[in-house]
């Protein structure tokens, strides 16, 4: 869990992403939980937009998304999510939470 202050700070970082994955009718697919995986390893902090045809409300496919990728989520504003997770890749540049 995160204090307040890094939240906003993380919120704040996310202003400037954009989304790298879309979720829509058909769900949450293995290759699409992989390839968020890979992305989170990179960056640490990923943007995805749950498209409005989604058959699912973006905070239960935010909470399903967390669970998948064993990552924390930062908010959900509208259809977009922000996931966060710490990376464990060598030569990542890693958010500095001071």
């Amino acid at each position: 869990m995160f204090t307040s202050k890094q939240r906003s700070k993380l919120r704040s970082l996310a202003q400037n992403i954009e989304p790298i994955g879309q979720i829509g009718k058909g769900g949450l697919s293995d290759s699409m939980i992989s390839g968020l995986s890979d992305a989170l390893e990179k960056r640490e902090l990923i943007k995805v937009s749950v498209l409005r045809n989604s058959d699912d409300d973006a905070k239960y496919v935010a909470e399903d998304l967390a669970k998948a990728l064993r990552a924390e989520v930062v908010c959900v504003v509208g259809h977009k999510i922000v996931l966060y997770r710490l990376s464990h890749k060598d030569g990542v540049k890693h958010i500095n939470f001071d």
